[in-house]
């Protein structure tokens, strides 16, 4: 579904990535992790055409999205769960959750069943929520664009665990429903339970890669990749 070959790219003359190569297949849960500083966030904007590539392939169904549009590259059926959410803070839930609502199979009493607590904040302003209930706003905000491809950057970052436990159980519920995703976090346990591949930045390349029983049968190596 996407593929990334020999992909650099960076802001301006700083280069971060130096020849990222990674897929996601239909339906499959891949999990790009790494340090801070590593290319992740940069490899997620390089996607969805925030920063140029400047040398690679970058290819969404067999097409090439290279050089395309931002809004272009989301139309063909990309949404993105943004590190910091990005949310309208001057919209309510309900106002945040149809803004951008594309026809599909997700539809917003689905996205509100699966997030109780939204159903229950639909009349709040974004600034009024707390950091876990922004995070499955900016979840079903994107799950309301019915994409084909689902990209979280940093899905759980700063949330506490009862809000984390949620939201790994909401994206086991998604992956059940065939989605695809790709997904940035900095927990291994959890993404070792929905993941079906891994990919680990290095210094803007992707060091190692394997399926989620190579991660628990190598602990030890890809550890060496997310400690300090």
């Amino acid at each position: 579904m996407l593929e990334l070959t020999g992909v650099c790219s960076g802001y301006g003359p700083v280069p971060i990535l130096f020849g990222v190569n990674l897929r996601v297949g239909a339906g499959e849960v891949v999990a790009l992790m790494g340090r801070n500083g590593m290319g992740k966030t940069t490899t997620l904007r390089t996607i969805f055409g925030v920063l140029p590539a400047t040398r690679g392939a970058i290819s969404f169904e067999g097409q090439s999205i290279v050089g395309l549009p931002i809004h272009k590259i989301a139309r063909l059926g990309l949404g993105i769960v943004p590190e910091g959410r990005g949310i309208f803070v001057n919209l309510s839930v309900r106002e945040n959750l149809v803004a951008t609502a594309r026809p599909g199979r997700w539809t917003l009493d689905r996205v509100l069943k699966m997030f109780p607590r939204l159903d229950e904040r639909a009349s709040n302003l974004g600034s009024q929520l707390s950091g876990g209930e922004q995070q499955m706003l900016a979840i079903g905000r994107a799950l309301l664009t019915n994409p084909r491809l689902l990209i979280l950057d940093e899905a759980t970052e700063g949330l506490a665990p009862t809000v984390r436990a949620q939201i790994w159980d909401a994206l086991s519920i998604i992956k059940g429903e065939g989605q695809s995703i790709l997904v940035v976090d900095k927990f291994l346990a959890p993404l070792t339970r929905i993941a079906d591949r891994f990919y680990m930045l290095e210094k803007g390349v992707a060091a190692w890669t394997g399926t989620s029983a190579d991660v628990i049968a190598q602990h030890d190596t890809v550890a060496k990749y997310l400690s300090v």
